[in-house]
């Protein structure tokens, strides 16, 4: 379950009565869309029906069965979503554009990447200042995948910028690789993979642009700075032996 400051209210209104539920916001939208395939006892903050949820007033159990045909609070709640109302005040609200402003300036920066620059990455600062100047703004009712198309047409006029992959190859020396080839095996999808006469190990990766400054910090980091890591620009370079 959720906290209370995390849900909202969803009300629905039928045979003169009045149904409330708490609920997750994000699931109260995704229930709303179809798209919602978890387990709901995780996203709601009580596993009740109201009448008022403030108050903590219930409705009669025959109006339940009236309504819904039920009285299990479980098969109720996604009824209610679906059909009724998500009310969300003014504070929820600016929380959830908030964090849903964090998470789209991540994905951008994880993907993007500076074709003026030689592909390098775009810094988050530099992200949210371009956003700031192209005055877009995040919606809080919709997903955040949903919105980075325009985002990224918004940014394009600010700075130049494209979402792209990445290929490097990774070489880990042998005193490393038993260890530091399991870490950065998971950095993204392994292409090949080598081990060495002298014990080293050779990866080559491919995941979004953006994380290219990421992946050196791993390597120097599982390596003591001794490993190697490198852009591979022609694919015919995949092959490791």
């Amino acid at each position: 379950m959720i906290s209370l400051d995390e849900a909202v209210t969803a009300r629905l209104e039928s045979h003169g009565e009045r149904f409330e539920v708490l609920i997750d916001p994000d699931a109260a939208l995704a229930i709303k869309r179809g798209e919602f395939d978890d387990d709901l006892a995780e996203v709601i903050a009580a596993e009740d029906v109201f009448e008022n949820a403030s108050r903590g007033d219930r409705p009669a159990e025959e109006d339940l069965e009236t309504v819904f045909g039920t009285t299990d609070p479980l098969d109720i709640i996604p009824e209610v979503v679906e059909r009724g109302e998500i009310q969300i005040t003014a504070e929820q609200r600016a929380e959830m554009q908030e964090r849903k402003h964090n998470q789209l300036v991540t994905t951008i920066t994880r993907n993007a990447v500076n074709p003026q620059m030689d592909d390098s990455p775009h810094p988050p600062e530099r992200i949210e200042r371009a956003l700031e100047e192209a005055g877009f703004q995040i919606d809080p009712m919709e997903p955040v995948e949903n919105q980075v198309d325009d985002a990224l047409d918004a940014l394009r006029p600010v700075i130049p910028i494209r979402f792209e992959e990445v290929t490097m190859a990774v070489q880990l020396p042998a005193d490393y690789a038993g260890s530091g080839q399991a870490q950065i095996r998971e950095f993204g999808d392994l292409e090949r993979e080598e081990w060495q006469n002298d014990g080293s190990w050779v990866g080559v990766l491919t995941f979004p642009a953006g994380l290219q400054n990421d992946l050196y910090d791993l390597v120097n980091e599982v390596t003591s700075g001794e490993g190697d890591a490198r852009v591979i620009k022609d694919k015919d370079e995949l092959r490791t032996r």
